[in-house]
């Protein structure tokens, strides 16, 4: 995904990977206190089980879970962690061996050999989850495993993105004693080999995670354990952390709350903030198995009405910026396709684009969105869209909501008109701000099978190792989503993680692709 400690940059796919000075294999950590680490989240895991989730459970996955590559803070490129290395075996990038760590076992004892890995790979396909990770190894065809310690992927098309996804908690490594191959593990429980074990949880309330014990990777564990607790509503997570309840707290938080708790009264009352350059992403979301949304003259007109600076501005206030692009600001082949075509907010020219379409009626319209995955601020970004499109007397906007186990069944069963998305990339690469909306499964629940996109652009950009070499294929990629707007990018905004004075770690706690790392957290007293 990104770096958020200093700049988003994206670099070129791992053609070689294997370990660098300063990313050592580290079994026995430095002292680490012994006070558990407690830190609040709005995001809740919808389950324990890599195979059937593409979303915030990813937050729980990097830290309970290894992975055969990951993305240490700092770091723009995939690093080694259940794997010793990693490498494509051929010019094409078909074909990409991992040769694994000696001695690995999960949390059961079991081993984590190479019939694991492909044991937990394999399995993501075979259960074929709706609102599974499955469509991220979609280049895919088969893994062997020649001998304990080797895994050997063979892909359908060349893929330099693949070691990326390899890397993302998509590929989270689990125990086939305990994780059927083909159905989701529903007990509760969770059986890694990540720097922590999952000693007790309570759904939608707390996670209690404790030091694993057997642990080698390359996490450097700063704590003897951390524990989350889940907030369904953001203003009772910053009254925790302000009374010392909680030490610290990541996603959901409103501007208001933000610059709350920037205030000198927050400091004095030890809280401290810490802003991460970033690619939270919005978008409104089309589903063309409705008939109105259906007209690309519709969404042509609502691309021509939005005004995301007001939007921006009362809503978010200085926490986020306006996105006229699928590929965000700070990405290679960032370029603003939706302000070249639309520009401004113009009413006239969207009532010209209805009007030429032969619509001459309020185009009446619902609109729907989560209310427990994105913070507060949802519901009033919801209602200053509906504000703009209604006082265009153009639309008549309807809103509805669902928490997110229901809102995410409704929109991959195709329920929604209009509905909006959050993104955070799974990976530091433009291909995944592209990739993942296309497709006839997709990561919005909306087939979009562009035949250019599909057929051409992404094929080339995925035979360069280069990354960079890809630019003007993602550029026109861009302009095609832009013509057809099945989705309507919003905004891009900051991190934030605040966190209690006497407590450390937080400018390291996210990695590049903005999962938290746990194990970064620890208290100053305790030096």
């Amino acid at each position: 995904m990104f770096n958020r400690t200093r700049c988003l940059q994206i670099t070129a796919a791992l053609a070689s990977i294997s370990l660098l000075a300063g990313c050592g294999l580290l079994s026995d950590d430095s002292a680490a206190d012994t006070k558990p680490i407690v830190v609040g989240t709005t995001s809740a895991p919808s389950t324990l089980d890599p195979a059937a989730a593409w979303d915030g459970s990813w937050e729980m996955y990097r830290n309970v879970y290894q992975t055969l590559l990951a993305f240490p803070t700092g770091s723009t490129k995939p690093q080694p962690d259940a794997a010793q290395n990693c490498e494509f075996t051929d010019a094409q990038n078909e074909s990409y061996r991992c040769t694994l760590r000696k001695g690995l076992k999960f949390s059961d004892g079991e081993p984590l050999d190479a019939k694991a890995v492909k044991h937990s790979l394999d399995r993501i396909r075979t259960i074929g989850s709706k609102v599974g990770p499955k469509d991220l190894f979609g280049s895919l065809d088969k893994i062997e495993t020649p001998d304990a310690l080797t895994v050997v992927f063979h892909l359908k098309t060349p893929d330099a993105t693949f070691p990326f996804v390899l890397g993302s908690p998509a590929a989270s490594l689990v125990s086939p004693k305990d994780y059927p191959a083909d159905k989701v593990r529903e007990d509760g429980k969770v059986t890694g080999s990540g720097p922590y074990v999952l000693d007790s949880y309570k759904e939608g309330a707390e996670a209690v995670l404790g030091r694993n014990g057997s642990y080698t990777g390359f996490a450097n564990r700063r704590n003897d354990g951390v524990t989350i607790r889940y907030f369904t509503d953001s203003a009772k997570m910053v009254a925790s952390l302000k009374s010392k309840e909680i030490d610290a707290i990541y996603r959901g938080l409103s501007a208001p709350e933000i610059r709350d708790l920037q205030s000198p009264d927050a400091h004095g009352q030890g809280v401290q903030v810490v802003e991460n350059v970033g690619a939270e992403i919005r978008y409104l979301v089309f589903n063309p198995k409705d008939p109105t949304v259906a007209k690309l003259p519709v969404r042509q007109a609502i691309a021509q009405i939005v005004d995301r600076g007001a939007l921006v501005s009362k809503v978010y206030q200085g926490t986020a910026e306006p996105l006229y692009s699928m590929v965000p600001k700070g990405v290679v082949g960032h370029k603003t396709p939706f302000y070249d075509k639309y520009g401004h907010a113009d009413v006239k020219k969207a009532q010209k684009i209805l009007k030429d379409a032969g619509i001459t009626q309020p185009v009446e319209l619902t609109f729907w969105y989560t209310t427990d995955r994105y913070g507060s601020s949802t519901a009033e970004e919801f209602t200053e869209l509906k504000r703009q499109l209604d006082e265009s007397l153009l639309f008549k906007v309807t809103l509805r909501s669902q928490p997110w186990k229901t809102f995410q069944e409704g929109y991959k069963g195709q329920e929604y008109p209009v509905f909006g998305r959050g993104w955070f990339p799974d990976f530091p690469d433009p291909d995944n701000f592209i990739a993942p909306f296309i497709g006839k499964e997709n990561a919005v629940g909306t087939p979009y099978e562009p035949a250019e996109i599909l057929t051409d652009l992404l094929p080339k950009t995925r035979r360069e190792g280069d990354r960079s070499a890809g630019s003007q294929q993602f550029e026109r990629a861009q302009q095609i989503f832009a013509e057809d707007v099945r989705l309507l990018p919003l905004w891009q905004g900051k991190l934030y993680v605040a966190a209690r004075e006497d407590v450390a770690g937080a400018e390291r706690a996210l990695d590049p692709q903005t999962v938290m790392q746990m194990w970064e957290f620890y208290r100053k007293t305790s030096w």
